[in-house]
């Protein structure tokens, strides 16, 4: 799995939209929409280190390092 198909997944696991998560974190709604449309796992550890502190997981989680979400493991 991609990175950003395992942050598109949580972001619809939690129940909210890409708008939302965008407004809310500072990323562009485009990018969402840029990796539903083709998934890539490059994306700038700012974006990863926003996305992560909004979603209160750890990086791990998010590049598929770990299947455990929880940043104190």
């Amino acid at each position: 799995m991609e990175h950003s198909e395992r942050i598109l997944d949580i972001v619809a696991k939690r129940g909210l939209t890409h708008y939302r998560v965008a407004k809310d974190t500072g990323i562009s709604l485009s990018l969402f929409g840029k990796w539903k449309e083709k998934p890539t796992s490059k994306i700038s550890s700012e974006k990863l280190v926003l996305i992560a502190d909004y979603f209160g997981c750890s990086i791990d989680y998010l590049v598929g390092r770990t299947e455990n979400p929880d940043v104190n493991r």
